[in-house]
């Protein structure tokens, strides 16, 4: 029935009652959150946990810092308190949370105290919000406390309220995704009253607070803060309870936003300003980064894959674009995400650029129509000069640039002279031109700017007059100079981006025919193992460092491809990689969770999920970008790769179950019709003796206990065929190996036909001096005999004939009825377990086992059984069996 927009719109948002039933699975996390230190945070959790704890409930202190409060330290008393963790630090032993002893204990709630807090010594995570994500993880209720200074999209601004730069930070996603956050309020003015009292810090402590930190000022911006965020997130929670609650809005339309960056400080500053503004708006965000095709220093791409991160731990979706029109490739970027706000930073630009340029933020604002613009400006000092700032910060091998120049401009300078000694020429600059571009071509942008300044003053010095001085006689020499210069200039750096853009391109084309390899390795390979192996030796061939992948077995991660081949990890590289698995998030070196260990792990993410990990070694050295991308498309072919051979397997393991639940079916529906057809006869039959036994004549009784006798044989038939067909299944059918006369065999079993087939003529003919062969007389008895019980069925009124003779070194035996046949069709099935001819309501009684019988039987003593139709006169059928006549085979004339 169709649905209208009524009742659509009385639905619970799906997304939202999704998020419901995940939250369900884990444990509630509770922020008391403040505006500053002293505002009695960790006061208002310890009575709250005494008033849980006098109501029964199961409540643990996990570590509680009293900061020498003692009206905070009284309130401990009655609670269990775990003991913590001693760790050895700079000399120093200092006392940790231990995040161990809380699992082991895991009680309902547990409290454990600052939120932001760094762990020391070898802790499993490095910051105190990881720990209690996982006690979170493990479906433990956590109470902790927090700051709104320590929020790390609000951090730049608190340092530029208070004048204290904000060591401890705590991702923003930490807040968002906690269940209750309880904000805990005090006038500044009576916290700083309290600090006067020693309530907050020891005296000396308070003084120097006062004095930096705890100024009314400060106090009131930190307080308009935390009362935002709060009100913010009360904001969040309305919206997932309507959503939940299928109550309608009004909700605004939903906001997405995109931030562009660049390899520069201020890029910094601009994603905290685009998080503040995303949580405000509950929108979405995006960063971007448009790059050049020629590669940026090391120096660059190394803070903006840190930009990168710090977006991503703020909640942001990060993309990089190749492109040398910023505006037009954000613009299209833009209207392909429907973005609603682009979020740009700028600078103030100098007077001259101000004629003559026009920065690309406007030229930007004036092309997006449609799309609002936030500026993010830098608020410190005028930004330096981009003339300046390129001088000052030399690209590595500048020394060996400016070498090369001398050596160009001294070899030009000497060949010029040379030819000026046997013809003068008006155009020697050429050379230096040359020495320009070859220093250009190899050394790059400073060696060709050296070049040029070198080689104007060798012309000046060596070829203009008055020669072997730096005067200029003559004016239009002067403007040849400068002429010279500027061309020389613009040549060369022409000549230095070609040859950067030409190495860029030479290492992209290395980087894709690799990926282009390796995409074809992956093709061609269809189990697992292969994909492990042809992924750990491209890693190993493009990073140059250890590789290991680990696959999901048995509840664990366990490692199953490692190249080299001796490499091996240690207990905390193996907890590593099963974090990176659980929590489908990067582990081990250079992450969040266990940094000790020397291996980095991450997880291998395909559609359906994590599919492995995979982990190389960094040990505190981090991968260059054009590493990381490689290596990022690498594990993304590799993920589909395993997550192709894992559905293969599964698609095979199904095809078996659906093999074995139509072999079931086939069996239910064959005792269904053979067991009862059978059954009812005998009770009606039985029935009728016991009823009306002395009144039936003699010839009805007679037919009676007949038709009694023949069903219960086959009965007994049926049930000894199913016995064969398990013991076929179950490959324990063992032939023996005696010496069988076939002549015999085939007339004690036709003459077992005819008792049980009165109604059926049987013909034989079987050759004289047939040799024995070396089988089972009973099973190929059993054979014969289900061939000529399947002739009866099939065979219409015909007579059915039995053949045998010697082909060759084989002994063929035939069994040949003349009915309607089988068709060219069912030829290839007639041996299946369970086929019948004909449709199953029109079907003969049988249980489609004979055939299938028939060929396990002559199989086990190796032989060969065919079906062939028509058998003559274009009708009937023949099914005949070759078996191997051995090598010291007897006639029975010779055995006579």
């Amino acid at each position: 029935m169709p649905h209208n927009d009524r009742d659509l719109k009385s639905r619970p948002d799906p997304d939202a009652l999704l998020a419901l039933a995940e939250q369900g699975k884990r444990g509630k996390l509770t922020v008391f959150l403040g505006a500053a230190p002293g505002v009695g945070k960790t006061f208002a959790m310890l009575t709250r946990a005494r008033r849980l704890k006098e109501e029964g409930g199961d409540i643990v202190i996990g570590l509680v810092e009293t900061h020498g409060r003692g009206e905070t330290a009284a309130l401990l008393e009655g609670l269990e308190v775990l003991p913590r963790r001693q760790v050895l630090h700079n000399g120093r032993t200092l006392h940790e949370f231990d995040l161990d002893a809380a699992l082991a204990r895991r009680p309902r709630v547990i409290l454990v105290d600052e939120l932001a807090h760094t762990n020391f010594g070898e802790s499993r995570h490095p910051k105190r919000y990881q720990d209690i994500e996982e006690l979170v993880d493990a479906g433990i209720d956590v109470w902790t406390a927090l700051n709104i200074q320590h929020l790390e999209s609000l951090s730049d601004v608190v340092a530029h309220i208070a004048g204290v730069p904000v060591r401890e930070r705590v991702p923003d996603t930490v807040l968002n995704r906690a269940d209750d956050v309880l904000l805990v309020d005090l006038p500044p003015a009576e916290l700083i009253e309290r600090l006067k009292e020693g309530k907050v810090y020891l005296p000396d402590n308070a003084k120097r607070a006062a004095d930096r930190f705890f100024r009314l000022g400060n106090l009131t911006a930190l307080r308009e803060l935390a009362l935002r965020r709060t009100a913010d997130r009360v904001d969040d929670q309305m919206v997932d309870y309507l959503r939940q609650n299928a109550i309608e809005g009004p909700w605004g339309a939903a906001e997405r936003l995109l931030v562009c960056i660049g390899p520069d400080p201020l890029s910094e500053k601009v994603v905290r300003t685009a998080s503040r503004l995303a949580s405000g708006l509950n929108a979405d965000w995006l960063v971007v980064s448009v790059e050049r095709a020629e590669a940026e220093s090391s120096g660059a791409m190394r803070q903006l894959d840190e930009t990168f991160r710090l977006a991503e731990q703020l909640g942001a979706e990060t993309r990089r674009i190749i492109g040398n029109d910023f505006v037009e490739e954000i613009l299209k970027l833009a209207r392909r995400e429907h973005a609603t706000q682009i979020v740009i930073g700028t600078r103030r630009h100098y007077f001259p650029l101000r004629l003559f340029r026009r920065s690309w933020p406007d030229a930007l604002a004036a092309r997006a129509a449609g799309i609002a613009i936030h500026l993010v400006t830098d608020g410190s000092a005028p930004a330096v000069k981009p003339a300046a700032r390129r001088s000052s910060a030399l690209p590595d091998g500048w020394g060996r640039g400016v070498a090369i120049a001398a050596g160009t401009a001294v070899a030009a300078t000497a060949l010029g002279l040379l030819i000026e000694q046997f013809v003068v020429l008006q155009n020697i600059s050429l050379l230096f031109l040359l020495a320009v571009l070859v220093s250009a071509t190899y050394a790059g942008y400073v060696a060709a700017i050296a070049a040029a300044l070198i080689s104007v003053l060798a012309y000046n010095f060596c070829f203009i007059e008055p020669v072997g001085t730096f005067t200029v006689a003559e004016p239009h020499e002067v403007f040849a100079l400068f002429v010279f210069l500027a061309a020389a200039m613009l040549a060369g750096g022409l000549a230095s981006r070609i040859r950067e853009q030409a190495k860029t391109a030479r290492r992209r084309a290395a980087a894709t025919q690799a990926l282009y390899d390796f995409s074809r390795k992956l093709s061609g390979t269809a189990n697992a193992e292969d994909v492990l192996w042809a992924a750990v030796t491209q890693i190993h061939a493009t990073l140059r460092r250890n590789a290991a992948l680990l696959l999901p077995e048995d509840g664990d991660v366990r490692l199953m491809a490692a190249w080299p081949p001796d490499t091996e990890l240690g207990l905390t590289d193996t907890m590593a990689g099963r974090w990176a698995f659980e929590k489908k998030e990067a582990a081990g070196n250079g992450t969040g969770t266990l940094p000790n260990s020397p291996f980095q792990f991450r997880p291998l993410m395909s559609p359906h999920g994590v599919v492995g990990v995979f982990g190389f070694l960094q040990e505190d050295k981090p991968l260059e970008i054009n590493e990381e991308r490689a290596l990022a498309a690498i594990l993304d072919q590799t993920a589909i790769a395993v997550d192709r051979a894992r559905l293969s397997r599964e698609i095979l393991d199904q095809a078996a179950q659906l093999e074995g639940e139509k072999f079931l079916a086939a069996l239910l529906s064959s005792i269904s019709h053979d067991l009862r057809t059978p059954l009812a006869t005998i009770t009606g039959a039985v029935t009728s003796l016991r009823q009306l036994g002395e009144r039936m004549s003699e010839e009805s009784r007679d037919d009676l206990l007949k038709s009694i006798e023949e069903e219960s044989g086959r009965l007994t038939r049926f049930v000894a065929n199913l016995l064969d067909m398990t013991r076929i299944e179950a490959g324990t059918v063992n032939a023996k190996r005696d010496w069988v006369d076939v002549a015999d065999v085939v007339h004690s079993a036709v003459e077992r036909a005819r008792k049980y087939f009165p109604g059926r003529v049987f013909e034989t003919s079987i050759a004289p001096d047939l040799p024995l062969i070396r089988g089972d007389s009973v099973l190929l008895g059993q054979v014969i005999f289900n061939l000529l019980d399947n002739a009866d069925r099939f065979g219409g009124d015909e007579p059915v004939s039995v053949y045998g003779r010697r082909e060759e070194d084989e002994i063929v035996l035939s069994v040949t009825d003349l009915g309607k046949g089988i068709a060219p069709a069912d030829l290839d099935h007639v041996f299946d377990k369970f086929f019948r001819k004909g449709k199953p309501d029109g079907r003969s009684l049988g249980t489609g086992l004979g055939l299938s019988i028939s060929k396990g039987f002559v199989e086990a003593m190796d032989g060969r059984i065919k079906a062939e139709s028509p058998a003559m006169k274009r009708r009937g059928t023949r099914i005949s069996m070759r078996f191997p006549v051995a090598e010291t085979g007897i006639t029975e004339k010779e055995r006579g």
